[in-house]
């Protein structure tokens, strides 16, 4: 059997949802984001609100780690 990161393996099978946090300015997701935008740097999950998202799209799509934006 796996679990999942953050489980602590007391076999009741829910997870509790930590709330979103933009990466890049701090806003906080309320409810499900679809439009936010998951990068996976470093082997770290970052999170970035559509705002943010938006304004980096170029870099974002050319591959650049948020630190060099």
């Amino acid at each position: 059997m796996t679990s999942l990161p953050g489980d602590d393996g007391d076999g009741d099978g829910e997870a509790e949802a930590e709330p979103l946090v933009c990466a890049r300015c701090g806003t906080r997701a309320e409810g499900s984001q679809p439009t936010w935008t998951c990068s996976l740097e470093n082997g770290v999950r970052q999170y970035f609100c559509d705002t943010c998202s938006r304004e980096n799209l170029r870099s974002i799509e050319g591959r650049l780690d948020s630190a060099w934006w």
